[in-house]
């Protein structure tokens, strides 16, 4: 029988100094979680102390993004390969602010995810709709229309190990939460979704994650819902403890 792993993923965004995310990393203890993975994204500037930080914890490192080149003339980018010389495991991608406020399409996104996949990385492809959409009545079809433009033609290589992490847009970062019920629904939808198109066990065996004001009160009712696998959280996971709660009812 096939099961997804419990994953709770902490996205730090462009938060935190220097001293703040190497004490915040030193805090994190894996003996306090239950989930089968816990990760921590940093910023990039961060990356190789927090990577230092949290050596022998049994936690994973994660990137907030990478460059959509593989190297050259590109100042200020982060390459796929530079992450994993890091130790960097996982990368989001396709995150809502990315897509928002950076201009990641689709197309950009299948770059990146490509680029992700050659060097090594695993990826936690985002999706989710806006207050708008969701009002519509359209938001099952957009959601799925994003992880379909991302993911076609990819190779079965390409798809293994890929973690999916459903945001709602008009749940982050604003206190609202979808309710287990709305929750529940789309990740049922996303897993469908994967069923009919690669099968059952991959579509039984992919996490898919929650991301949308993830908090350690609303965290136990969000993981007994059957088809929500962890957690992508955000503002909780720059609070060691906070974080290390909601992990540990994964």
């Amino acid at each position: 029988m096939f099961m997804a792993r419990s994953i709770v993923a902490g996205n730090w965004k462009q938060n935190l100094e220097f001293y703040d995310a190497s004490d915040l990393a030193g805090s994190l203890r894996v003996e306090s979680f239950t989930s089968d993975e816990v990760v921590v994204c940093p910023p990039f500037p961060f990356i190789y102390d927090v990577s230092e930080r949290l050596k022998d914890t049994g936690i994973s490192l994660g990137a907030q993004d990478c460059s959509q080149y593989n190297g050259g003339a590109y100042t200020g980018e982060v390459s796929a390969t530079m992450l994993k010389s890091l130790n960097v495991k996982y990368c989001i991608l396709g995150h809502s602010e990315r897509r928002q406020y950076f201009g990641d399409t689709s197309e950009i996104l299948r770059v990146k995810f490509a680029n992700a996949r050659n060097a090594g990385l695993e990826v936690i492809l985002c999706c989710g709709e806006t207050l708008e959409v969701r009002k519509s009545g359209d938001h099952t079809a957009f959601v799925l229309r994003q992880l379909e433009e991302v993911m076609k033609d990819q190779d079965s290589q390409m798809l293994e190990d890929l973690v999916i992490a459903y945001e709602p847009i008009w749940a982050i970062g604003t206190g609202e939460t979808a309710s287990p019920e709305q929750a529940e629904e789309m990740h049922a939808a996303i897993r469908d979704f994967l069923k009919t198109k690669f099968g059952d066990p991959y579509a039984q065996d992919t996490p898919i994650l929650y991301g949308g004001s993830v908090k350690p009160s609303n965290a136990a009712e969000l993981f007994a819902c059957k088809n929500i696998d962890g957690a992508l959280v955000g503002g909780a996971s720059l609070n060691a403890l906070d974080f290390m709660q909601i992990a540990s009812v994964s």
